[in-house]
This record gives structure tokens, C-alpha cells and sequence, in this order.
């Protein structure tokens, strides 16, 4: 084993990470914004006016920037409306989502609900794999490790 391997992220981390954001979004009290002018609008504010910082965070220039902001140009590419939706939701509320996040890491924990393959591969038989769901209850030691584990050093998610 060399010294990149052990630095490599494990290969279903993304998956745990969406699955954290999919629950996340589940706490907000408000909807996030849903038209790219909105989108923008509320991502200025975040970016304090900057449509150049704004417009390298989402791939696409200054200009389409301030022609979403102005309501010109309204419906998106893919990639363009991907990151502004995938922006948008990770500022959406930041105070929503730690405050559940300490509460799942001090008091009450969280639920893991994984759906596995289980079985031989003997065919025609009892023995057939099968798809199980298995849910557990995490207790808030374990769950406040693994929330540090998807926030880097900066608070910045990975």
C-alpha cells in the first residue's frame, strides 16, 4: 500500500455525502429558490455582489451572470443549471442544517437505512441472494464522528 492509496476517499463516499445532503434538505423550513433568477439573486447576496466570483463558482461567465440575475436569460443549460441548483442548496439555510447536525451528533443520533445484497450464488436454490434493507439507529458518538468526517478542516463539506 503506498502513501496515495491511504488517501484516497473511500469509493461510496459520495454516496454517503448526497445521502447527508438528500437528509439535510428534508430539514429546511423553507423551499430553496427554484428559478435560475432567483437562484442568482439569492447566490449574490451570498457572494456579496460579486458576479465574477459568482460566475467562476458556476462555470459560466460574468456576463450570463448578470443575464440571469436581469431575468434575460431564463432557462439554463444542463451544467449551468445543475451548479446553480447544486450552489443554491448547499448555502440554502446553513443555520437549518447545524442545528440538526449538532443535535444528531449531541442528543439523538440518526437512522442508517443501507440496501445490501445478501446470499450464495447458488442458482435455482433457497440460498439465491436477495436485496435486504437493513436500518440501524447510530448513537450520537458514532454520528457526530461521521459528520466530522464529511466536514474539512476549513468547515467547508468535502
Amino acid at each position: 500500500m503506498t502513501i496515495n492509496d491511504s488517501q484516497q476517499p473511500a469509493p461510496r463516499r459520495g454516496k454517503v455525502l448526497e445521502a447527508l445532503a438528500r437528509a439535510e434538505r428534508k430539514v429546511f423550513t423553507r423551499p430553496a429558490p427554484k428559478s435560475a433568477k432567483a437562484q442568482v439573486k439569492f447566490l449574490l447576496t451570498r457572494a456579496k455582489g460579486s458576479t465574477q466570483a459568482l460566475a467562476e463558482r458556476l462555470g459560466v461567465s460574468r456576463h450570463t451572470v448578470e443575464r440571469y440575475r436581469a431575468g434575460t436569460l431564463t432557462t439554463p443549460q444542463k451544467r449551468p443549471r445543475a451548479a446553480l441548483v447544486e450552489e443554491t442548496e448547499s448555502e440554502w439555510q446553513p443555520q437549518a442544517r447545524a442545528q440538526v447536525r449538532h443535535q444528531a451528533a449531541t442528543s439523538s443520533g440518526m437512522m442508517v437505512d443501507v440496501t445490501a445484497y445478501f446470499g450464495f450464488t447458488c442458482t435455482g436454490s433457497s440460498d439465491d441472494g436477495r436485496e435486504r434493507s437493513v436500518t440501524t439507529a447510530i448513537s450520537p458518538t458514532y454520528a457526530k464522528q461521521i459528520l466530522d468526517g464529511c466536514v474539512g478542516e476549513t468547515g467547508e463539506r468535502l
